[in-house]
This record gives C-alpha cells, sequence and structure tokens, in this order.
C-alpha cells in the first residue's frame, strides 16, 4: 500500500483487536485512532496491540473546541490537546487532528484570535513530541455552527498566520472536494496538508449523507488524489466511510474494496507521475512532521460521537 490508512470511525464499536486484523488481512499497515477508544483501553494496551498486529499509527482523532462553545474553557481545550499530544507521542502517531470549536457567542475575530492563541501555545509543545497538528475545518452544511472554519481557504489562511511547521491542515475530501474552490487552493493544500481524509459521497454534503467507500459517488477522488501526490503530498490518505452503505456491506468486505481501490488509484497516480502522463483535473508534500501518557482527567473526546462529518 502507499501511505494509506482506515480509519476507527469506519466501525466505532468494533474492538481493538478485530479491527487490527480485520485491516492487516485487508492490506492495510496503518490505522488513524480514535480517543475515546484510547480512553476505553488505555494506552498501554493500544500500544502494545499495534505492536503485535505491526499497524503503525497515521493520526489520532481529535482535540481542540478552542472558543468555549462547549462548555469547557480555553484553558481546560488547550490542556486537553497538551494530554492528546503527549497521547499522540506514545503512540508514535505524527498527527493529531485539530477542531477549532464554534464561535461560542464571541465574535468572529475574537474567536479566531482564540483559536490562534491556542495553536501558538500549543505549536512548540507539538514540535518537541514530534507531532503535526493537523487544523480540519468542517463545511457549514455538514454541522452547523460547530466550527469557526467552514472552508479551505480559512483554515489556510489562519494555518499560513501561525506559520509553524508543526502546524498544518486535515483535509475532508468528503466535505471539500466539489467545493468552488478546492482546485484552485491545490498547491497551498498540498504544500500544508498533514493528513488527507477520504470518502466518497452522492449529492451535497449534509448530516445525513453517508460516507460513501471510495468510488461508490460521483465526487472526483481519483483525480484529486493524483493531483495532491503531483504538487508534492506525501502524507497519509486515510480511508473513513462510515454510514448504511458500510453496514450493509460488512465491514470486512469495506475494508478489502476500499483497499483495492486506493492501490490502484494511488498506483496509477504514482505512474503517471513518473511518466508525466497524468491528466490533470479540471483547472487544475512531505508530511509537516514537527509527541508521556494520558492524565487521569478524563479526555473531552471520550465524550464525542461518531458523525457523518
Amino acid at each position: 500500500m502507499f501511505d494509506v490508512a482506515i480509519s476507527q470511525l469506519t466501525a466505532p464499536r468494533l474492538d481493538l483487536e478485530r479491527e487490527l486484523a480485520t485491516a492487516t488481512a485487508a492490506g492495510f499497515d496503518a490505522i488513524s485512532l480514535w480517543r475515546p477508544k484510547l480512553s476505553d483501553l488505555g494506552l498501554g494496551a493500544v500500544a502494545s496491540a499495534l505492536a503485535c498486529a505491526g499497524v503503525r499509527v497515521s493520526s489520532l482523532q481529535w482535540a481542540g473546541g478552542f472558543t468555549a462553545g462547549d462548555g469547557r474553557s480555553f484553558a481546560e481545550s488547550v490542556d486537553d490537546a497538551v494530554e492528546a499530544i503527549d497521547a499522540a507521542r506514545l503512540l508514535a502517531a505524527p498527527v493529531l487532528v485539530v477542531h477549532s470549536g464554534c464561535r461560542g457567542g464571541h465574535t468572529r475575530a475574537h474567536a479566531t484570535r482564540l483559536v490562534r492563541d491556542a495553536l501558538d501555545t500549543l505549536a512548540p509543545v507539538a514540535r518537541q513530541a514530534g507531532v503535526t497538528l493537523a487544523l480540519r475545518p468542517i463545511h457549514a452544511a455538514v454541522a452547523p455552527g460547530c466550527s469557526l472554519l467552514t472552508g479551505l481557504a480559512d483554515a489556510i489562511d489562519l494555518v499560513e498566520q501561525v506559520g509553524d511547521a508543526a502546524v498544518g491542515l486535515a483535509v475532508d475530501l468528503w466535505q471539500f472536494a466539489d467545493a468552488a474552490d478546492t482546485v484552485d487552493l491545490l498547491p497551498r493544500l498540498a504544500e500544508l496538508a498533514a493528513v488527507v481524509q477520504v470518502a466518497d459521497r452522492l449529492g451535497p454534503p449534509s448530516p445525513d449523507t453517508d460516507r460513501l467507500p471510495a468510488g461508490r459517488g460521483a465526487l472526483p477522488l481519483e483525480l484529486l488524489i493524483a493531483a495532491f501526490i503531483r504538487h508534492g503530498y506525501r502524507g497519509d490518505f486515510e480511508l473513513d466511510p462510515v454510514g448504511e452503505m458500510v453496514e450493509s456491506l460488512g465491514h470486512d468486505a469495506v475494508l478489502r474494496e476500499s483497499a483495492r481501490t486506493a492501490e490502484a488509484w494511488l498506483g496509477h497516480a504514482t505512474a503517471c507521475q513518473t511518466a508525466d502522463t497524468c491528466l490533470s483535473p479540471p483547472r487544475g508534500h512531505h508530511r509537516r512532521g514537527a509527541a508521556a501518557g494520558m492524565g487521569s482527567r478524563r479526555s473531552q473526546a471520550s465524550s464525542h460521537t461518531v458523525s457523518r462529518g
């Protein structure tokens, strides 16, 4: 496989041992971890299971909510993110996905300043731990009011303002593959992306739209993946289908199909890059590497529910 991972969000109720066995049988050697499962199992048990299975961690999800919109203070959110960075370091996860949080009753300028202050505070901690903070925008149609950053351009601008190699982007193609500005932003996205998340869909993004397995929808995912590679992106592509189709087909079958699809797409993209014969998408990195155990305080992530966004 070429830098492809599967996300735990694909089967949040499956136990880790079964997840790892299914993933390796399908051909995956990397997994994106979800913090509630760490809270349930403990870091030591997770690290041991990963080592036994020979599976690396592509990213850890997630920390953030720095605007106090979820009832926690700014300081509590930053402390939780430090805890998550420590967990990422111990699990050799190169990326910690970070969410901004909503406006939380603030003006947009003040809420943005809170997120910037949090990233400025956390970047040195992440850099010392060897972890990249990947700021993840959330499309306004997917989770209304849950994120200050609802577009790729705003997220890019904020990361560039921070200007630290330990802060990058998490780009979710399910949300933004067909956004009006995605193709124009590709060079900057490939430069700043620490991880690219991949799922397909039919119709516009919404809370009720399934995250389909790659190739089962209408998004130009293969072209975009090839474009990311062509622009220099060398991080993981994380596959994370969620919804009724995954349940209908079965987790094992979805992973096998996803692995075949990703291998074909990435193999074609790499061959085209070498031969310089790739078709470009219409009009159009190396991973930004920069990670002490989790404390006894219950992680914010242990109460997060899985959503399609």
